[in-house]
């Protein structure tokens, strides 16, 4: 934001007024989200309990309009960011290692995230006794197969993967075009800035939207309460359970330990920073939506901005361990314990590669039922057994993103810290950051500088 500088008198003296104390009332950004969950709990059980159909109709408008006004700026958001973050490596020395550092950790961490969905799954037979039966499921509209995951990346026009909102497509575009905008050096430089400032006007425009979370979490829980009630959790109520605690394991066990282990850091510290992208990852069940706030979380838990820009989009449409790691995995046992089933050693390591390779294929979009059709698929399970989870979906989403996103920060430290780039007194204070303040401001952007990368 442009400040007005004012003269004064070199003479002046008078100390600088207090700021108004309907600062002091104001509300923290978390606490906001806090409420609305309540509220959304209260409106959305008056609406089922009483009939109001009206109360209704207003959570699922109001949902509505703020996942409508996420998605909105998804494919030009993906492209830019994805762009701009590989033309940015230019200018850090080590940029194909860092690259392949992240990637390396996005893999390990995939591969733990779907070791722990398969123990799970494994002890506690989600299928077994839920009372469903084949009869109750139904083959989804969209599904995944390798042959149109594979095929499916390159597009036919340019135009088609931003109406059809295929992100993975979109991805594809924009790491050809960053490539080719590196390999033109300077004469690439007016369309990297025009590039720049789309990205800028993009993230502050989704700025405004995040600002809106307490009001739109009012609406999405309340529909999620109103529609299914309670009662749907009896049926599922062991695969919901599941799928929470693998998913609070790797944000609270795993995660922790890495940093501990690997980083050598302070868990407790990146929590405090990463908090607010955390629970908007929650609210909203959308990475792509949620990815401005995971970038300026990241840089302010002393990430270099320029590896920061690179990994955080990158993770956003990749980087998923809830959605395409734990609940697959728990997924897969679900259904095959429904249709009798039985699964081989060869299938769990078949889930585990899947889980690792067609991340991709949940694309940083609310739900998962692509990479679960293509875990399916794989497994040679009826794709009968989508329509099962269906209904369940929406719960479960919300943790499941929470944890993508969580991990969308993680890795980023990770190699910062064992590259020795971190910027460990950023790190210390990122609690301390004043992301409400951020939001008032409707800064797209921290402008100060980052750490040297060497």
């Amino acid at each position: 934001m442009e400040c007005v500088h004012v003269s004064v008198p070199a003479t002046n003296t008078q100390p600088k007024p207090a700021r108004p104390a309907t600062r002091l009332l104001k509300v923290p950004f978390w606490a906001q989200i806090l409420l609305g969950l309540v509220l959304g709990v209260v409106l959305g059980w008056v609406a089922r309990e009483f009939d109001v159909s009206w109360l209704l109709t207003t959570l699922e408008k109001v949902g509505g309009i703020f996942i409508g006004l996420l998605k909105l700026a998804v494919g030009p958001l993906v492209f830019f960011a994805i762009l701009v973050s590989i033309t940015n490596l230019r200018k850090v020395n080590n940029a194909a290692r860092l690259a392949s550092r992240t990637l390396l950790w996005f893999m390990i961490t995939s591969l733990i995230a779907v070791a722990i969905g398969l123990f799970i799954g494994l002890v506690t037979n989600p299928g077994s006794g839920t009372g469903l039966t084949a009869d109750d499921g139904g083959k989804p509209k969209v599904t995944g197969s390798w042959i149109d995951f594979l095929t499916g990346i390159v597009p036919t026009d340019v135009i088609t993967p931003f109406t059809d909102l295929n992100v993975l497509q979109i991805v594809f575009m924009a790491a050809v075009a960053g490539i080719a905008a590196l390999k033109l050096g300077e004469r690439a430089q007016p369309i990297l800035s025009l590039s720049e400032a789309v990205l800028e006007l993009l993230q502050k425009a989704l700025w405004w939207v995040i600002r809106l979370a307490p009001v739109g979490t009012v609406g999405l829980i309340g529909v999620a309460i109103a529609t299914y009630g309670w009662d749907l959790i009896g049926d599922y109520a062991v695969f919901t359970a599941d799928v929470y605690i693998g998913c609070l394991i790797v944000l609270f066990g795993v995660y922790p330990a890495l940093l501990a282990l690997v980083a050598k850091v302070n868990p407790v510290h990146f929590f405090k920073g990463a908090w607010p992208a955390i629970q908007l990852a929650f609210v909203s069940r959308s990475s792509v939506g949620t990815m401005p706030l995971t970038q300026r979380v990241t840089e302010r838990l002393g990430v270099p901005k320029e590896y920061a820009s690179f990994a955080v989009p990158f993770g956003a449409t990749t980087k998923m361990d809830g959605c395409a790691a734990i609940y697959p995995a728990i997924a897969a046992i679900f259904v095959a314990e429904i249709f009798k089933v039985d699964l081989t050693i060869a299938d769990y390591l078949l889930i585990a590669f899947v889980s690792v390779v067609g991340s991709a294929a949940t694309a940083g979009l609310t739900g998962a039922t692509v990479m679960l059709t293509l875990t399916l698929s794989t497994l040679g399970l009826p794709m009968e057994g989508v329509g099962l989870l269906l209904a369940i979906d929406p719960i479960v989403d919300m943790i499941r993103t929470a944890t993508n996103v969580a991990g969308q920060a993680l890795v980023p430290v990770l190699v910062s810290a064992r590259e020795k780039i971190l910027d460990h007194d950023a790190y210390t204070t990122a609690s301390a950051s004043p992301i409400d303040e951020d939001l008032s401001s409707d800064a797209p952007a921290d402008r100060t500088p980052a750490p040297a990368v060497a």
